[in-house]
């Protein structure tokens, strides 16, 4: 018997409102998320933000404190776990090692008594479709981290689910294995259609995996968007911290479009601070905006501190007069500008557009950080 694809699309996500608190603690605050049918959606941030609690909440683990979780527009709280059409990817694979590849990816099906010949085909084209028809008489102890994951993957979409949760699905790879593993996977989720949500702590993963990310911090959240203006656009200095590496310098708003940094050089934005004069201000500037150049007006003088290559790029990193460290990542490529440690360097930024100002100062928001972990 052959099948199909399901031409079925994954449930349309809501969640308005959701709370949730764990006695005096509370994990999630006015969290409000819209996730259309077909969309990969990450929830990313640090340990404790609340991104467990969430995915948690949306399986059915959980009961919110308050607020409504719909799927396609109907409320589904009161629904158990078991009943709301859901494929689950654990960071442990969490296989039974008792049971062949073929049945664990039957086990779903069979749970819900699906015909045996049923059975049969849909676990065959799963198998197929995750390259694993090889293994269909393997245990799990005798695959590898990927093969285990193939299989695990191929057990949540076999039951043709309107959603599929990930949680941490690549942690327990190598980080040679990781990437291949990211571009498989997401490749499969987008082929099938169904409504994915990857639940990680790893930005990189986040901004492969993801049509848009949503940033949580402290239980509520930073900021949705895609990948690109997440990391081009932060909304915070926490995004533009969080997303990526960035350097951030200390300023003050001399004129509606100028800022006089700590580190010396007035600098032209090109535009509006959007800040009044006399405003401390962050700048925001990623290391790969930032080039060697001649010692001119605008350029930033810094005393080069070290030099790391790390394969296709290089990254060194120089202190300023004001103390701040900046860091200047360059393609091996286009050939890197030699720096000795201990001798003064020019750096000019490349792309003025690519700054991001915030009017928190780098120091309280350093000390908010600290305070928080």
């Amino acid at each position: 018997m052959e099948l199909a694809l399901s031409d079925e699309r994954g449930h349309s996500l809501d969640l308005k409102g959701i709370g949730h608190a764990f006695g005096a603690t509370v994990a999630l605050d006015e969290i409000n998320l819209t996730v259309a049918a077909g969309e990969l959606i990450a929830l990313l941030g640090p340990s404790g933000c609340g991104k467990t609690t969430m995915l948690q909440i949306i399986a059915g683990f959980l009961r919110p404190s308050k607020g409504e979780v719909r799927f396609d527009g109907a409320r589904v709280e009161h629904i158990p776990a078991n009943r709301r059409r859901i494929g689950m990817v654990f960071q442990n694979y969490a296989l039974f090692p008792h049971l062949t590849v073929f049945e664990n990816v039957a086990y779903g099906l069979r749970a819900r008594k699906t015909a045996k010949d049923v059975v049969a085909a849909k676990v065959e084209q799963m198998l197929g479709l995750a390259q694993m028809a090889s293994y269909a008489r393997r245990l799990p102890g005798e695959l590898s981290g990927g093969q285990q994951q193939r299989v695990a993957l191929a057990r949540a979409l076999a039951i043709d689910p309107g959603l599929v949760l990930l949680d941490e699905p690549f942690s327990a790879l190598d980080k040679n294995l990781r990437l291949d593993m990211q571009i498989e996977i997401k490749s499969l989720l987008k082929t099938f259609g169904v409504t994915s949500i990857i639940v990680t702590h790893d930005q990189e993963e986040a901004l492969s995996m993801a049509d848009r990310i949503v940033v949580l911090n402290r239980g509520r959240i930073e900021q949705i968007d895609s990948p690109d203006a997440l990391y081009d656009q932060p909304a915070s200095l926490f995004i533009s911290s969080f997303i990526g590496h960035t350097n951030l310098l200390r300023g003050t708003v001399t004129e509606t479009d100028r800022v006089q940094l700590d580190a010396g050089p007035e600098i032209d934005l090109g535009r509006s601070a959007q800040r009044r004069r006399g405003s401390p201000v962050t700048l925001s500037v990623r290391p790969e905006n930032i080039a060697f150049g001649a010692e001119r007006p605008g350029a930033i003088p810094v005393t080069i501190r070290a030099t790391v290559p790390l394969g296709a790029i290089s990254v060194t990193e120089g202190i300023t007069a004001s103390g701040e460290a900046v860091k200047i990542s360059q393609a091996r490529a286009a050939g890197i500008a030699k720096a000795q440690v201990g001798e003064t360097a020019w750096l000019a930024i490349s792309d003025i557009s690519r700054v991001s100002v915030f009017s928190t100062p780098v120091d309280e928001f350093s000390q908010h950080q600290q305070r928080s972990v």
